[in-house]
């Protein structure tokens, strides 16, 4: 293992090379995921001088951060290495990841009842770790903390479920063929070692257990999902939707229909991918499975009518300006008969910009209120002013136009707005219901990752 062997990204600049330079390290080999105490023995602390980071007031670099994670949780563990002294308890050093320490510190002493900082997620291994293996974990976790692609992601997982499984055939003393380590495609080299592994299941490789190597905050269903999309689909295409960001539930579903109708899917793909219109790939691919009859050209079209008619009722119902009814009081705007600026279709898109959009359903009309308000009504407070909603509904429909042109929001926005959305509809909830709120309505969404 030589420095120069660490200072450029693995072959091809991907993640699917991950395994391979852990892999290089005795000590980072046997890294494992554990959730350390935020203080007291066991929790970790920083060069130099074994500091802690400070509990004081956050920075205001960290606000979203600290935002982000009281609502989702931190979805990166730091990486962490143990150091072992004789007659002593071991101690935990932190290797990258202050600034999710610090915010994690922050939590623990401000909010000490949000579950998302009661401990730290962290990678942990035996140290102390050389400079040259130091230097090698963090670029991986930098190179990890790009935005995670389905199919870089998908790969790595299995070529850590590989790892895994050689070394219990090795254990059990059954060999591995060379041939069998030079397959580049993890899912055929997969099924490789599961032939000489048979019927027998001391030497299985569980999810669970790749998921704990890897330290990945990710479900086994979620794991069992992107690796079958990617058995499912060709290496090219998998590296031209990871390209065009091509969300996970899509891919599944072009899959489906591959399966069964496997031209009309590539007339799909390639009529979409020429036009520069692959922002339509989740209605067309619905198209595709509700309409058998319908050729390639013919689904395409289909799925662009389908988007326009639902733009076009997003963007009535965004411009809608509610009418006050005539002799209704002040304190019934924005009540259960104004139409919301927001709806919770609009709150999804935003969550899920790759999700099929379908039109609209009409708005109930408007029924008349009494003139006279029951004696106990809430008194009368200042209404917002119509520039100020004017403004933040500009503002809206400007970030929904970038999400449905195929732009991604990153995740640390993701939770500033779901905690902004989630404020809001607790209001507009207060104005049509005398104070009750429903936090339940807006959707969370999914993420972790």
């Amino acid at each position: 293992m030589t420095s120069t062997s660490l200072a450029a990204p693995p072959d091809g600049g991907s993640m699917i090379r991950l395994t391979e330079i852990l892999h290089r390290s005795v000590k980072l080999r046997q890294r494992r995921f554990e959730m350390l105490p935020l203080r007291g023995q066991g929790a970790p602390f920083t060069e130099p001088h074994a500091r802690n980071p400070s509990d004081s007031l956050p920075p205001s670099e960290l606000a979203d951060l600290i935002s982000s994670m009281s609502v989702i949780g931190l979805l990166e563990p730091v990486l962490a290495e143990e150091i072992v002294v004789d007659g002593k308890a071991p101690t935990i050093r932190l290797v990258t990841g202050e600034r999710r320490l610090r915010a994690m510190r922050w939590g623990a002493v401000n909010r000490p009842d949000n579950p998302h900082f009661q401990a730290l997620p962290a990678v942990v291994c035996p140290g102390p770790l050389s400079e040259e293996e130091r230097h090698m974990w963090r670029f991986v976790e930098n190179f990890a903390r790009e935005p995670l692609r389905p199919g870089e992601q998908a790969a790595a997982l299995l070529y850590q479920r590989c790892a895994i499984l050689v070394g219990k055939l090795l254990k059990a003393g059954k060999p591995v063929p060379q041939e069998v380590y030079a397959i580049p495609d993890p899912a055929e080299r997969f099924l490789a070692l599961e032939k000489i592994r048979g019927t027998d299941s001391s030497c299985a490789a569980p999810w669970s257990e790749v998921l704990d190597r890897l330290g990945l905050q990710l479900n086994e269903r979620k794991a069992g999902e992107l690796v079958r999309a990617f058995r499912a689909l060709p290496r090219d295409l998998t590296e031209e939707m990871d390209e065009a960001a091509v969300r996970l539930n899509t891919r599944i579903r072009f899959a489906e229909l591959r399966n069964g109708r496997a031209q009309a899917a590539e007339g799909i793909w390639a009529a979409l991918k020429s036009t520069k219109r692959l922002h339509l790939l989740p209605t067309a691919v619905n198209v595709g499975l509700e309409e058998p009859e319908l050729g390639p050209e013919e689904i395409v079209t289909e799925a662009e009518e389908r988007q326009d008619a639902a733009n076009a009722d997003r963007r009535a119902k965004l411009t809608r300006v509610p009418t006050r009814v005539e002799g209704q009081e002040e304190t019934e705007e924005g009540g259960d008969n104004a139409a919301s600026p927001l709806g919770v279709d609009e709150v999804a898109a935003i969550a899920e910009p790759d999700r099929p959009l379908q039109p609209a359903a009409p708005a109930p009309e408007a029924v008349p209120v009494p003139d006279a308000m029951p004696a106990d009504a809430a008194p009368s407070r200042p209404a917002v002013e119509p520039d100020t909603i004017r403004t933040a509904l500009d503002g809206i429909r400007g970030l929904l136009a970038e999400v449905r042109a195929g732009k991604e929001i990153a995740r640390y926005d993701r939770g500033s707005l779901r905690l902004a959305l989630r404020e809001l509809h607790a209001h507009l909830n207060d104005a049509s219901a005398g104070g009750a709120t429903d936090d339940d309505a807006i959707t969370e969404g999914s993420e972790a990752a």
